[in-house]
C-alpha cells in the first residue's frame, strides 16, 4: 500500500474508534462510588439522606402519599432491596413485612439497620389497652425528638461500618444532625413551659412519645392504627372528655381521611387542627421541600395554637 493511502486508512480507523470512546461510561473517581441504601419511612429516609450526604444514594420504599401502616412492597421493592448495601427500617412492628424478607437480606449481604433498637419502646396505647394485642408496641419513635437521636446514631453507626474510610464523615455529619435535633427539643421544652393545656386530641394513637417526652396527655380517637374504625362507647367517651376540658382543636393527619375529626369537632363546638405523625409525607410537602425538623416544627406551631400558648 502506497503511503499516501496507509495515512487515509489509518485517518478512517481513527474516525470511527473515536467517538466511540468519547460515548464510554467511565468510572468513578476512586471513593467516590455513593452506597446505596433503602429506607421504609419518610423519617428514616430522612436521617439517612443527613447522615450519609452525597456519599449515599438513598431511595425511599414509601411512594409520597402512602400511608406507611398498610403498605406492602411490590417484587420491584424487593428487587430494590436486594441491591442495597445498607437497608433501613424501623421496627417495633411499624413494618411487619420486614420479618419475612431478614433472612434473604442476610444471605445478599445487605447490612440490615432496625433504627428502634435499644430505644425505650412504648407498649399499646393506654388510651386503647382494649384493642391492642399482647406485646403491641407503639412504633411512633420518630416523634420523639431526643429518640430520634439515638435512631441517627443506630443510622450512623451502620454506614461507618460498610464504609470505615469515610467513618470520620459519617461521624460528623450525625453530630451536625444531632445538635439541630438537640436544638428542636429544646424548642418544644420551651413552648411547652407556656401552655395552659395539656391535653391533645388526635385522631389516631401516633403520638405517645411525644406525650412522653413533653409531659402531655394523649386522648385518642382510634388506636395505634389509623385504620382502625372507633365504636359508639369510644366516641362517647371522647366527647364526653372534650367538653369536660374545654377542648378548642382536634386534630387530623395528612395522609388519612379527616372525617372522623371533622365529626368530633362539629359535636363539641371545636376546631381542626393538622399535627403530623409523618411517617411519610403528601406529594405537596415534598415538592415545598419539607423534612423531619420542618414538619416537627409545624407541629409545635399547631400545638401552641391548641394548648393555649400564655404568652
Amino acid at each position: 500500500m502506497k503511503p499516501r493511502g496507509f495515512f487515509l486508512l489509518l485517518i478512517g480507523l481513527l474516525l470511527i474508534w473515536l467517538p466511540g470512546c468519547s460515548d464510554a461510561p467511565t468510572s468513578a473517581p476512586p471513593g467516590k462510588e455513593k452506597i446505596a441504601v433503602v429506607a421504609t419511612i419518610y423519617p428514616l429516609y430522612d436521617f439517612a439522606r443527613q447522615v450519609g450526604g452525597d456519599r449515599v444514594e438513598v431511595t425511599r420504599l414509601l411512594p409520597a402519599g402512602a400511608e406507611p401502616h398498610t403498605w406492602e412492597p411490590t417484587p420491584r421493592d424487593m428487587a430494590a432491596l436486594t441491591r442495597a448495601k445498607v437497608f433501613i427500617y424501623n421496627g417495633a412492628g411499624m413494618e411487619p413485612w420486614v420479618q419475612r424478607q431478614l433472612g434473604m437480606l442476610e444471605e445478599k449481604g445487605v447490612k440490615v439497620v432496625e433504627a428502634s433498637r435499644g430505644l425505650d419502646l412504648i407498649t399499646g396505647s393506654p388510651e386503647h389497652r382494649h384493642e391492642r394485642h399482647e406485646g403491641e408496641v407503639d412504633p411512633h419513635v420518630w416523634l420523639d425528638p431526643v429518640l430520634a437521636q439515638e435512631m441517627v446514631k443506630n443510622i450512623r453507626d451502620a454506614f461507618m461500618a460498610v464504609d470505615p474510610d469515610h467513618a470520620s464523615y459519617y461521624k460528623s455529619r450525625a453530630e451536625e444532625y444531632i445538635a439541630g435535633l438537640q436544638d428542636l427539643d429544646r424548642e418544644y421544652r420551651e413552648a411547652v413551659q407556656s401552655f395552659k393545656r395539656r391535653e391533645i386530641v388526635t385522631s389516631h394513637a401516633a403520638f405517645g412519645y411525644l406525650a412522653r417526652r413533653y409531659g402531655l396527655r394523649q386522648v385518642a380517637v382510634m388506636g395505634l392504627s389509623p385504620e382502625s374504625e372507633p365504636d359508639p362507647a369510644r366516641m362517647r367517651e371522647i366527647v364526653a372528655f372534650c367538653r369536660k376540658h374545654n377542648v378548642k382543636y382536634i386534630f387530623f393527619e395528612t395522609l388519612v381521611s379527616p372525617k372522623i375529626s371533622q365529626a368530633l369537632a362539629r359535636e363539641v363546638g371545636a376546631q381542626t387542627l393538622v399535627l403530623n405523625p409523618m411517617g411519610n409525607i403528601t406529594p405537596e410537602e415534598e415538592s415545598r421541600g419539607e423534612n423531619y425538623l420542618s414538619i416537627m416544627r409545624h407541629n409545635l406551631v399547631n400545638l401552641k395554637i391548641a394548648l393555649g400558648d400564655k404568652s
